[in-house]
């Protein structure tokens, strides 16, 4: 992998990510493909939008189909058919928040499968060993997400064994010969205090990595909690590294986030709230299913070039998402999607051009959240 920044605006950034499979452009928004599919989305109709990167679930891979299976395809690439590059968690958030018996100690975690209850070990090198196995282009340590709230020792002692397994997962990629030009990203712990943010940065700094993320944020705390750890911790992460912020968030907290100096960014809020019938416009968001929506026939977005758009009005989208066709899902993360990758497209442009500040202001009083 290879990472070259083209212009910094003030600390937003925009550059490019370069793999065999292809070239990202920075700041990204990283379509969530969890089961190795992006719901109710071909690869076809993502890449005719703009994405240059999907997101694999490892967590929930290992447990459906397996790892055995996708190795019967040669990795996930060719499991799902994206032959662009793709990142895989480490599954260690889903660990946090989706299993109701864990285990966890130094040597690993023990987790139920939610499909069959079936108690699964996962060390960092068998977290590495299953995301080799799926042939991802990015991959992740694993680590232990610091619930919120968390006392500063609770904190510190999740940052402290979260280091223990970057290193073990840092030798146990290294061991392994790629077949392809895949990149370890480093996740940065810490809780809501910034002091153990900026020594988990520098004790992962001791390796490394291609890249690092900022993880365990998103988790419930406020806004201004989390911008307040960006803030601090963004400026002293190195220059030449990407910087990945993971599972954020809104549009407006993607903005501002890029204001700061993020690359990366992932969420399943575009897709999962498309199928709930929230919709992301230019004028903000669309809850299309209340009733002043069932005899509009102006499309979601008037400013919007997506084939949703294009083709279909407000009250069509209300009528089939209220009916719950399998299309109003479609149709309405097709749009969303859209929106995200349209913004990212803006977010570039104005980097390009140093006025990035005067969009990031403009966009962020227009929204409505």
């Amino acid at each position: 992998m290879q990472f070259k920044i083209f212009n910094q605006d003030a600390l937003a950034r925009v550059g490019e990510l370069h793999f065999s499979r292809g070239v990202i452009q920075t700041p990204v928004f990283i379509p969530v493909g969890t089961y190795a599919t992006v719901k109710t989305m071909t690869p076809d109709e993502l890449l005719a939008m703009g994405a240059e990167i999907v997101l694999g679930n490892t967590y929930h891979l290992m447990v459906r189909p397996g790892e055995d299976v996708i190795s019967l395809h040669k990795g996930l690439h060719n499991f799902m058919g994206w032959q662009k590059p793709i990142l895989t968690d480490s599954g260690g958030f889903q660990i946090w928040s989706l299993s109701k018996k864990t285990k966890i100690n130094d040597d690993f975690v023990e987790f139920d499968s939610p499909v069959n209850g079936d108690i699964i070990r996962l060390t960092p090198e068998k977290a590495m060993q299953i995301q080799d196995t799926l042939g991802s282009d990015i991959q992740m340590v694993l680590d232990e997400c610091t619930h919120y709230p968390a006392s500063k020792s609770e904190a510190e002692s999740s940052m402290l064994r979260s280091v223990k397994w970057a290193h073990r997962s840092f030798d146990a990629f290294n061991a392994v010969k790629h077949d392809n030009d895949s990149a370890l990203f480093g996740i940065i712990q810490g809780g809501m205090f910034q002091e153990l943010r900026k020594r988990n940065l520098q004790q992962l700094m001791d390796l490394n990595f291609h890249g690092l993320a900022i993880g365990g944020l998103s988790v419930g705390e406020p806004e201004q909690e989390r911008m307040d750890v960006l803030e601090s911790l963004v400026p002293k992460m190195p220059k030449r590294l990407p910087r990945y912020l993971m599972g954020v968030g809104t549009p407006v907290d993607i903005v501002k986030s890029v204001s700061v100096g993020i690359d990366m960014f992932d969420c399943v809020i575009p897709t999962r709230h498309a199928r709930n019938g929230q919709i992301y416009t230019s004028g903000g968001v669309v809850r299309i299913k209340n009733a002043k929506h069932q005899r509009d026939t102006n499309p979601l977005d008037a400013n919007c070039s997506c084939y949703t758009c294009q083709n279909f009005s407000r009250s069509y989208i209300r009528h089939l998402l209220k009916c719950n066709e399998i299309l109003g899902s479609r149709l309405a993360t097709i749009h969303n999607l859209f929106f995200y990758l349209d913004l990212m497209s803006q977010i570039q442009e104005s980097i390009r051009k140093n006025e990035f500040k005067k969009f990031a202001n403009a966009f962020i009083q227009s929204y409505q959240q």
